[in-house]
C-alpha cells in the first residue's frame, strides 16, 4: 500500500476552485507540479501509486496521484521539493481535519475512501456532500 500525503489547500474555496486552479496552471504547461519546502524522506513508500490529499476549509475533499517528487534549488538557494501530479482530481469522502502547517505523511488505513462513481452522486455540490458527510450519509 503506498504512502499518502496530506496538506492544507491554501487559497482554494472549493474543489472547484482547485480545479479551476489547475487548468489555469496547465495551459502552457507540460507538467503539474506544486513546490514545498520539505523532502518527503519516505519517496520510495510514496512512489508510484501515492496522492496528495487536500484539506479545504476544513474538510479533506480530495486528492491528487502523485507523479514523482524532484528535488529542486529555489532562486534563493534553499532546497526544496517539487510535487509532480497526474492532471486528474478525485473526490473523497469529506472528512473533518483540523489546520496544520506544511504537509503530513498519511497512511493509507487513514485516508478517506474516494467517493463512489456513480450516476445518482453526480452533480452533488460540494457543499451538499460537506452536509452529508456531517450528518454521516456519505
Amino acid at each position: 500500500m503506498p504512502l499518502n500525503l496530506i496538506k492544507l489547500c491554501v487559497g482554494a474555496e472549493s474543489v472547484e476552485e482547485l480545479e479551476s486552479w489547475i487548468a489555469d496552471c496547465r495551459a502552457g504547461r507540460d507538467t503539474l507540479d506544486h513546490t514545498t519546502r520539505m523532502f518527503p524522506r519516505r519517496k520510495e513508500e510514496i512512489l508510484p501509486g501515492g496522492s496528495l490529499y487536500w484539506v479545504i476549509r476544513g474538510m479533506v475533499l480530495c486528492r491528487q496521484p502523485i507523479a514523482d517528487l524532484e528535488e529542486v534549488t529555489g532562486a534563493d538557494g534553499i532546497s526544496r521539493c517539487r510535487i509532480v501530479f497526474k492532471p486528474k482530481v478525485v473526490l473523497v469522502r469529506p472528512t473533518p481535519r483540523r489546520a496544520f502547517q506544511g504537509w503530513r505523511y498519511l497512511e493509507e488505513a487513514d485516508c478517506p475512501p474516494d467517493m463512489p462513481k456513480r450516476e445518482d452522486a453526480k452533480g452533488l455540490s460540494e457543499k451538499m456532500r460537506r452536509e452529508l458527510a456531517e450528518l454521516g450519509l456519505i
